[in-house]
């Protein structure tokens, strides 16, 4: 018999969810209105034997976390992987890759997750098959120039920005309401303070701002406006690529997205202002301290922990489950044959 599992906060990827946790009895809850107390929910949980809880994210009642730990309730927390689609969630492009974690989600600075765990903690120089196999997709990713999201035009920094004369520092914005920032940072920051704080430290060096591609494309809304630091940095106002971007910097600027990550795994040097997963073990320039982390680890280390133990795949298309190396290579043929204003 299937165990039973009640799943939170999972719009829009409902259908994809018997397909991700096929080995599980799914029953999805898409709200949480109050008339659920009335009839007796949650304790609902308590009649099956064998009943889990999944939340996407944090979205789900405040309550639900503490009332799984008091009862025994096995709780996980599900989020989008670090290979995630050709084109963005806000288009409905489902994920390709998900991590789950029992303790909190991997961006959650305050707390420490599964993976920080295993960062810690795990063996690497005893896992060679691991390592070996990290190399290898770290190679894969790169030459295949696969990020995250893959729906930025393809462009030469060299075309659009001229000649290099001086080192190039890239400033990458995020959504600035984005849970990331909000649980990965210890004080609010937006994309307009990461850029005065990068030209404040690099007075000789071309400064550049990437936005993010769901505000550039108008599927989320930011906080400050570019426009107000104009005058200290190049602009770019399309959706480059992010290998692209990535490969004409020599320093990258984050506050605590994944490009600073890929930048890592490209040799760039990487400046965190808050705390990501991949930051505070001694391969980034951390700007806000975290007393947990106290193991110094290599970026293929990182990799291996992040994108191999801790991620599940799943085909892009028909959501089945798969390894990385299939999802780099599926979508880098569905961004090769998907027209540029289809994936956006």
């Amino acid at each position: 018999m299937a165990r039973q599992a009640v799943f939170f906060g999972f719009e829009p990827w409902k259908k994809r969810i018997p397909q991700w946790f096929a080995d599980r009895d799914c029953k999805i809850i898409s709200r949480f209105p109050m008339r659920m107390l009335r009839r007796g929910w949650p304790f609902r949980l308590l009649l099956p034997s064998q009943q889990e809880v999944f939340v996407w994210g944090f979205k789900y009642p405040g309550f639900l976390k503490a009332f799984c730990r008091l009862f025994r309730i096995p709780f996980c927390h599900v989020e989008d992987g670090f290979v995630r689609s050709v084109s963005l969630g806000a288009w409905r492009a489902a994920p390709a890759s998900l991590i789950l974690d029992r303790k909190t989600v991997h961006y959650d600075a305050r707390n420490p997750s599964d993976l920080e765990h295993t960062l810690q903690n795990y063996d690497f120089d005893a896992d060679q098959m691991l390592m070996e196999r990290a190399d290898r997709c770290i190679r894969m990713l790169i030459e295949m120039r696969i990020s995250k999201y893959n729906q930025g035009r393809r462009i030469d920094l060299e075309e659009l920005l001229g000649p290099k004369i001086k080192r190039r520092v890239l400033v990458i914005g995020q959504v600035e309401t984005d849970a990331a920032i909000a649980f990965g940072c210890d004080r609010p920051l937006t994309n307009n303070d990461l850029v005065y704080l990068a030209a404040s430290e690099n007075p000789d060096a071309e400064i550049i701002y990437k936005p993010h591609p769901e505000v550039l494309h108008g599927t989320r809304k930011g906080v400050s406006n570019p426009a107000d630091v104009a005058h200290l940095c190049v602009i770019l106002k399309e959706d480059v690529a992010p290998a692209d971007a990535l490969d004409g910097a020599d320093h990258v600027y984050t506050i605590t997205s994944l490009m600073g990550f890929e930048a890592l795994l490209r040799g760039k040097a990487v400046t965190c202002v808050g705390l990501p997963f991949y930051a505070g073990w001694g391969v980034t320039d951390d700007r806000q301290p975290n007393p947990r982390r106290t193991r110094r680890l290599s970026v293929r280390e990182i990799f291996a922990a992040a994108y191999l133990l801790h991620s599940r795949y799943f085909d892009p298309e028909t959501g089945e489950p798969t390894d990385l190396e299939s999802v780099v290579r599926r979508l880098s043929e569905m961004r090769a044959v998907t027209p540029l204003q289809q994936r956006q």
